[in-house]
């Protein structure tokens, strides 16, 4: 077994005014030889943007990218004509293949707008570009890993376009959970959203990341409320 531990305060940080932002790997201005991915994660964000702010139009290629609101609204538009706001307890993801425009805002005007966004390399390169977005009720995460990406078809869940999956959960104290990984070829990263756990002998709190490699399944002990987001991935 192989263990990475990423501390919430070694974290790449920007604040920008408008943004303030959090890198688990490296990032714009962060870069950090030792955390540019884990396996097909790419990019692990923290973004937290005031009201009427936001990204302007900007262009991806040939990136699976997942949007998680954790506090507050986000606003999208792209160049496929998609249009929309989600907000917590939506699940946004765009394949970027062949090319595509976006913007991002924070739909309020006055309130915070707090998600996370992650990167992900894809499978098959240059597809046509694709936008889905997906509501879960808070009773399908209470004390189990609900699946919110996936490429298996059988599972309801986002589709994307690599044999990664991701799953979020919110946990009662003295919870413990077990997630089996698709394939002994991929790796698991945990991010602690909010809480305490712990997992294969490591202490986690808010905002703390772990990446497990060589494994058939990873154990979670949960010491208290949690919320947790679970990223299995190819290496």
């Amino acid at each position: 077994m192989s263990i990475l531990i990423h501390k919430s305060e070694t974290r790449g940080h920007a604040n920008h005014g408008w943004l303030d932002t959090y890198h688990t790997f490296s990032f714009g201005m962060y870069h950090e030889p030792s955390r540019m991915h884990f396996g097909m994660l790419r990019v692990l964000n923290d973004d937290m943007v005031i009201g009427g702010a936001g990204f302007g139009k900007h262009g991806h290629d040939n990136m699976e990218i997942i949007s998680i609101p954790l506090q507050g609204s986000l606003a999208h538009t792209d160049s496929t004509g998609n249009e929309g706001i989600i907000t917590t307890g939506d699940i946004q993801i765009m394949s970027a293949g062949t090319g595509i425009m976006h913007a991002e805002y924070n739909a309020s005007q006055t309130d915070l707008v707090n998600f996370l966004q992650l990167w992900i390399f894809p499978k098959k390169r240059n597809i046509e570009p694709r936008y889905d977005q997906m509501k879960f009720d808070h009773s399908e995460l209470k004390n189990r890993l609900c699946p919110i990406v996936s490429n298996n078809q059988s599972i309801e869940a986002l589709r994307i376009n690599q044999d990664a999956s991701l799953s979020l959960g919110e946990f009662d104290e003295s919870k413990i959970v077990k997630h089996q990984l698709a394939s002994i070829s991929h790796g698991v990263y945990v991010f602690v959203i909010e809480g305490k756990v712990t997992i294969s002998g490591q202490e986690l709190q808010r905002r703390d990341g772990i990446g497990i490699q060589d494994e058939e399944f990873v154990l979670l002990d949960i010491a208290s409320r949690s919320k947790i987001l679970l990223i299995e991935v190819p290496l």
